[in-house]
């Protein structure tokens, strides 16, 4: 093809991208596949699988192999319970809020078992308790930071979180016999690891033994997901 035709069509490339909302990093990034195995939790089509917090049919909106939470509808939550330990995917989309600052930007969570969260959050150039920041085991395991600074990307680009989760083991009275551990890594990146003994804020109970949902929280803002799958490891 000569050379001039080749700058016509990526110029005109760059303009369709444009013009549809969608930035060049945008155009380039692509889902991970899952691995033999794996269950998909969420393949942007629909929302089978997955439910309100009352259990009705959940709210957010599916577009463009997509899923958008909608503000204000609350939280959606998988029907099928997962544990004790698990590998967790997922691909998650943060809109700029450049007015912000703080844990009022962009934020979410995804609930490991419903009653552990990683917080979701855009940390891009902007300060807060690293406990609370993107990747942590919120109030609990806070990410390392530099780790963190290498991974996390500006708002509009979609990121990845790739969660190696082991819940705690408890005894008939639900005392922990031996502390859960996570590690999580964002956008290929080692960023938060460690064990833990508690829940965090937001959980749906306290059945730190039992098996649980995977959670994703409405915090009021238009996060979008996509590509969620769960393999669970041999214990």
């Amino acid at each position: 093809m000569p050379r001039a035709t080749v700058q016509f069509c990526g110029s005109l490339l760059i303009g369709l991208l444009v013009g549809t909302g969608m930035n060049a990093e945008d155009s380039k990034t692509t889902s991970t596949p899952p691995p033999k195995g794996a269950k998909i939790l969420m393949d942007g089509k629909d929302l089978t699988g997955w439910q309100s917090g009352n259990g009705k049919e959940a709210p957010w909106l599916v577009k463009d192999g997509e899923v958008e939470c909608v503000p204000g509808k609350g939280n959606i939550l998988t029907k099928e319970k997962f544990g004790p330990d698990f590998q967790l995917h997922a691909e998650f989309w943060l809109p700029l809020m450049a007015d912000k600052k703080d844990q009022q930007r962009a934020n979410s969570g995804v609930f490991l078992q419903g009653r552990y969260e990683i917080q979701i959050l855009d940390s891009y150039k902007n300060e807060t308790y690293q406990n609370g920041s993107v990747g942590a085991l919120y109030g609990i395991l806070e990410p390392n930071k530099e780790a963190q600074m290498k991974a996390v990307k500006p708002p509009e680009q979609w990121n990845t979180y790739d969660i190696t989760f082991k819940a705690p083991r408890v005894d008939d009275k639900n005392k922990v016999t031996k502390k859960g551990y996570v590690k999580v890594e964002l956008n290929g990146v080692a960023i938060t690891e460690g064990e833990f003994d508690k829940t965090t804020g937001g959980a749906l109970d306290n059945k730190l033994g039992e098996p649980g949902p995977i959670m994703l929280q409405d915090h009021g803002n238009k996060i979008r997901f996509r590509n969620i799958w769960l393999k669970p490891m041999e214990q």
